[in-house]
């Protein structure tokens, strides 16, 4: 195994490499805002079923037209940014997000709510990966995994804090309110982002749009660290979805029996493995991915042992999620890194493709979880998150001295 990262040397970089901290940090914030935008239903179903009449077995139907348009952004809007110029594009994406959260917030029936959740999905995903492309791009090229880090971690920080959101401000204006203080929010932010944000010349100007979307195809192709990357993505959020889907089952059974509000609570201790994990995209800048991505994987394996504690401890389980939330966050910046790395011509596509493998990872986890639970209880479901953990980790191994030393050209 390689020896494990150290800071990076003060000659690493070059001061004049440094992307303004202001922006990167706008950069951050705007990814944040932009992911919340896709979670704030899943805390709200419960009040979305009793005002549209849904019943709790069908109102699942708003997170999966959510996901839906997830999916949808991947494949056709998320592309576009390596065609058009990218401030433009998601400054128009960021004016028919507000307009979507508008819509859900004022929907009378489920048909209504159910195509507002479906545009919100492809907005904001396209928001949240558009802005990742962007910083990707904009970076110079030895600042690339730092500020795709700092974006990632803002894109983290969303996921955790949205169902925070959205209890609190239901809590007082009702889940209406959570939607029209959304729209509100994205409006600013837009605002924000039309000042700050310098234009970029797009990379794949003129290129036909069928043909965007075909050159996809030829990266995935192409592009070994795509591949191998993208397969360590899928693995790491199948883990991670085993662990969040079941968590819920434990904790609101005996003798525990925490509201849904507690529960996610647990999700903010994730937040301190996610800053810890922050300096992995600056290793990678300094050519020590493949140690970060060892130790990562390590602290993925080595997340399963407490948290199979959790029955009999509640202290456990919190070790447990820092070390997971470490671990993932710091693989998840790395693989970002080394895709974009040299090839901002292509950030769009490159985006969409890795995000497509995180995925299909997402969905296979939460399906095996459910029926892993039924049968084996908490204990089988940790088994099964090991398990998964470590064939990431024996994939790395097997895979590790196989990735070219940069990246193909992208098309």
């Amino acid at each position: 195994m390689p020896a494990l990262p150290t800071p990076c040397p003060d000659g690493c970089r070059s001061p004049a490499a440094v992307t303004s901290p202001a922006l990167v940090g706008l950069l951050a914030v705007a990814s944040g805002m932009s992911v919340a935008n896709v979670y704030y239903a899943q805390p709200l179903l419960d009040a979305l079923a009793a005002t549209f009449s849904i019943s709790h077995a069908a109102v699942g139907g708003v997170v999966t037209a959510t996901q839906l348009g997830c999916a949808l952004a991947l494949v056709v809007l998320v592309p576009l940014g390596d065609r058009m110029e990218r401030r433009r594009l998601m400054l128009v994406q960021a004016a028919l997000l507000v307009m979507a959260l508008g819509w859900v917030a004022l929907a009378r029936g489920p048909a209504a709510l159910l195509s507002g959740m479906l545009a919100v999905g492809m907005l904001g995903t396209a928001m949240t990966q558009g802005l990742i492309a962007y910083a990707a791009s904009a970076a110079t090229p030895g600042e690339q995994g730092r500020v795709v880090g700092a974006a990632q971690g803002g894109v983290f920080v969303g996921l955790l804090l949205a169902r925070v959101f959205a209890g609190a401000v239901s809590d007082a204006w009702g889940w209406r309110g959570v939607y029209a203080s959304a729209a509100a929010l994205m409006l600013v932010m837009a605002l924000l982002l039309y000042r700050r944000l310098p234009g970029q010349a797009p990379a794949a100007q003129g290129m036909a749009y069928a043909r965007l979307l075909g050159s996809m195809g030829q990266l995935l192709r192409r592009d070994r660290t795509l591949q191998v990357r993208g397969v360590l993505a899928l693995l790491m959020f199948a883990a991670f979805n085993v662990f969040w889907t079941a968590l819920v089952l434990p904790l609101s059974a005996a003798p525990y029996g925490y509201s849904h509000t507690q529960i996610g609570a647990f999700g903010l201790v994730g937040a301190v493995g996610a800053l810890a994990a922050a300096r992995a995209g600056r290793w990678a800048d300094c050519g020590r991915a493949q140690a970060t991505t060892a130790l990562a994987l390590l602290l993925l394996v080595l997340a399963w042992w407490p948290l199979s504690w959790m029955p009999a401890s509640l202290w456990a389980l919190v070790a447990g999620i820092v070390l997971l939330d470490m671990g993932g966050q710091a693989l998840h910046v790395t693989n970002q890194s080394l895709i974009l790395r040299g090839q901002a011509q292509a950030a769009g596509r490159l985006v969409s493709l890795y995000m497509l493998f995180y995925a299909v990872g997402s969905g296979l986890g939460a399906i095996a979880t459910t029926a892993t639970y039924a049968r084996f209880g908490w204990n089988g479901v940790c088994t099964l998150g090991a398990a998964i953990s470590c064939a990431a980790w024996l994939f790395w191994w097997l895979t590790r001295d196989t990735l070219p030393a940069s990246t193909t050209e992208a098309s």
